[in-house]
C-alpha cells in the first residue's frame, strides 16, 4: 500500500493514539504516505447523559465505521474498551497493540486515597463498573455521573464540582498528566473494563491485505489477555448497562481471568475466576462467564437491563 489512513475521534487522547499507530506504521513501512482522519462520534456530542443511557460505547465507533465502510479510511484506531463486545458483520480488528497500564486512576486535589475521603464525599465516574465497585467498598460516598473527555473531567475535578474522579490510568499516562494520579487502584480494589489499556485497529473483514500489513502491530500477550476478557464480556451480554469488569493476566504461559458482574449500588457483586493455557483464551473467558452464570448473574442482568429501561 501506498498510503493508510487511519479513522480517528478527534479528542486529545484519540489523537495521541491515531498519532502513535500512525508513527508505528511509518517506521513499518517508510515508503507508505500516513493520514489520519479526524472525525466526532455521537458519543462525543452528547455528554449531558451518561453512555448507559444514550445507546453504550458503541457510538464512539459508529461514525469511524461509516468511513471504512465508504472507503475514506482504510483502519480505526479505537480503545478496545469501547469497542462493542460483537462487532458489525464485516468489520474485524486487525490487530491488538500493547497494553499501556490497564488499571484504574484515584485523581483528588486534596486526597490521596479513596479510604481518606470523608463520609458524603462526592467521587466522579462515567462507569457502572466502577460506581458499582466503589458503593460496594465505599457506601459512605457519593456517587456522580463524570462525563467528557480527559481534559474536561479533570476541569470538573479542579472547579471544585467533585472531591475526587476515577479515570483510566492509561489515558493519562499517554497524554504526560501521570502526574494528575495520587495512587493507581489495584485490580483487587477495582477490577478494570474488559481491554482496558489496550489499543485496537479495526479494519473492513474485506481486506486481507490489511490483515497482514497490519500484523506486525498486534502484541501476543495483550491479545490473549483481552481476548479472553471480551469473551467473558460478549458472553454475559456485556454493554454500558452492565457494571461488569474482567481482567486477564499471563504467568509463564497460564492465563489467569477474574470477572464480576454487579449491581450498580454495588448491593450485589458475583465474581469467578479460572486458569488456563494461553491458546484457551476465548475459551477461558467463556468459562469464567458460565461460573459467573452459575452464581446468578442472568438474573441479575435482567433485572439490570429491566432498571435502566
Amino acid at each position: 500500500m501506498k498510503k493508510f489512513v487511519i479513522a480517528s475521534r478527534e479528542s486529545r487522547l484519540a489523537m495521541w493514539q491515531a498519532e502513535h499507530i500512525k508513527a508505528r506504521l511509518e517506521g513499518l513501512y517508510p515508503d507508505a504516505t500516513v493520514e489520519i482522519l479526524g472525525m466526532t462520534t455521537q458519543g462525543d456530542q452528547i455528554l449531558d447523559k451518561t453512555l448507559s443511557k444514550i445507546g453504550g460505547k458503541g457510538l464512539f465507533v459508529k461514525e469511524l465505521e461509516t468511513a471504512l465502510l465508504e472507503g475514506r479510511a482504510d483502519l480505526a484506531v479505537h480503545s478496545i474498551k469501547d469497542v462493542p463486545m460483537t462487532l458489525p458483520e464485516g468489520f474485524a480488528l486487525a490487530a491488538i497493540c500493547e497494553r499501556e497500564d490497564p488499571r484504574d486512576a484515584f485523581v483528588s486535589n486534596q486526597y490521596a486515597h479513596l479510604a481518606d475521603l470523608p463520609e458524603g464525599a462526592v467521587v466522579g465516574t462515567s462507569s457502572l463498573r466502577r460506581e458499582a465497585q466503589l458503593r460496594n467498598r465505599f457506601p459512605q460516598l457519593e456517587i456522580r455521573p463524570l462525563r467528557g473527555n480527559v481534559q474536561t473531567r479533570l476541569g470538573k475535578l479542579d472547579n471544585g464540582e467533585y472531591d475526587a474522579i476515577i479515570l483510566a490510568a492509561a489515558g493519562l499516562k499517554r497524554l504526560e498528566l501521570g502526574e494528575r494520579i495520587r495512587y493507581e487502584l489495584s485490580p483487587e480494589e477495582s477490577l478494570p473494563a474488559p481491554g482496558q489499556g489496550a489499543l485496537g485497529i479495526e479494519i473492513r473483514a474485506d481486506r486481507p491485505e490489511l490483515f497482514a500489513l497490519l500484523a506486525p502491530l498486534n502484541d501476543a500477550d495483550t491479545h490473549a489477555c483481552v481476548t479472553a476478557e471480551r469473551a467473558l464480556s460478549r458472553a454475559l451480554g456485556g454493554s454500558c448497562q452492565i457494571p461488569l469488569g474482567a481482567f486477564a493476566e499471563l504467568d509463564n504461559g497460564a492465563l489467569s481471568l477474574r470477572g464480576f458482574v454487579a449491581h450498580p449500588d454495588g448491593s450485589v457483586m458475583l465474581t469467578a475466576n479460572a486458569v488456563a493455557p494461553r491458546e484457551y483464551a476465548d475459551a477461558l473467558g467463556r468459562s469464567v462467564a458460565s461460573k459467573l452464570t452459575e452464581a446468578g448473574a442472568l438474573p441479575l442482568i435482567d433485572a439490570v437491563q429491566k432498571e435502566a429501561r
